[in-house]
């Protein structure tokens, strides 16, 4: 497993980031997360669409809880073959409760808790914090990476306007 210190930060903090970090144009790597029904969700199980892969430190912050509403938000507007994604370290049972707090229905969320397989496959794992960072992929339909946005201070929303734009380039 590869480290990459510093690659981004909480609040100025220097953190480092595990797993194996991946680029444009590799192959989406597989990982495995659960739902909040405790059902098994596997990535490669679920290929053919566009793909937003939020990946978040936890659902119940400030930023993520935003992030989370946003892409929502914007889900309702996009192609029926583009599905969301949300990850975090979060339990099964706190994706549950936010969600049923929420009323967010447009964006699946996974926790990446039991095997932090997401996290190592995408190289987001913060070591410091077992949590992932503020990152965002899109996957085209044939399964490839199109977009990455590692979001440098994870205090920070990503830049949904371009993310939209490879959603729309991926379509």
């Amino acid at each position: 497993m590869s480290a990459m210190p510093r690659s981004v930060t909480m609040r100025g903090k220097p953190l480092t980031l595990t797993g194996k970090p991946v680029k444009v144009g590799d192959l989406a790597p597989d990982f495995t997360g659960i739902d909040a029904n405790l059902d098994v969700f596997r990535f490669h199980d679920h290929q053919g669409k566009v793909f937003v892969l939020s990946a978040v430190p936890s659902i119940d912050t400030s930023v993520c809880d935003k992030e989370t509403r946003r892409f929502n938000e914007l889900a309702a507007d996009l192609d029926p073959n583009v599905e969301i994604i949300t990850l975090s370290m979060d339990l099964p049972f706190a994706l549950k409760r936010w969600c049923g707090a929420t009323g967010v229905d447009r964006v699946r969320l996974l926790s990446d808790h039991r095997e932090a397989s997401f996290g190592q496959n995408y190289g987001v794992l913060i070591e410091e914090l077992r949590l992932l960072a503020r990152a965002v992929f899109v996957v085209d339909r044939e399964g490839k990476i199109s977009y990455i946005e590692v979001v440098p201070e994870i205090a920070q929303e990503p830049d949904y306007d371009k993310v939209l734009e490879a959603v729309k380039a991926a379509l």
